[in-house]
């Protein structure tokens, strides 16, 4: 029974989810963020290539 108990009150667990969903989010926000820089750069490397033309 002290053995359930224990495992129960044991918070080790639940910090290392927060801190895997921590960086689930970063990851996720560096990826959007990586996804709008692109294609505003593709737009821009479009006209120049039509410029140079």
């Amino acid at each position: 029974m002290g053995l359930l108990v224990r495992f129960f009150r044991n918070e080790d667990g639940a910090t290392a989810i927060e801190y895997g969903l921590i960086a689930a989010l970063i990851g996720l926000a560096i990826m959007v963020g990586i996804n709008s820089v692109s294609s505003s750069m593709n737009t821009m490397f479009g006209k120049i290539e039509n410029n140079v033309k």
